[in-house]
């Protein structure tokens, strides 16, 4: 049986996410454990989604109201 724990960060929610969907890939899971598995992993979404609307906040906040595209040059 899947545990669920709440995350402490958005990475251990992606690695959470990791695991229930390697465990339903391999049909490791029974019916019944697999639906708990899909509910939190359903939990597990918001909780990143909401996650990342908060650091968009902040970026909107620290660029003055602009959110600006991130441009990643290669090679820097």
């Amino acid at each position: 049986m899947m545990k669920k724990i709440t995350p402490k960060s958005y990475e251990e929610a992606i690695q959470q996410l990791e695991k229930i969907t390697e465990s339903m890939q391999n049909n490791d899971l029974p019916l019944e454990e697999a639906l708990t598995a899909y509910e939190y992993g359903q939990e597990l979404v918001q909780y990143c989604q909401q996650k990342l609307a908060e650091v968009e906040q902040k970026l909107q906040v620290l660029d003055n109201g602009e959110l600006k595209e991130l441009k990643l040059e290669a090679g820097e």
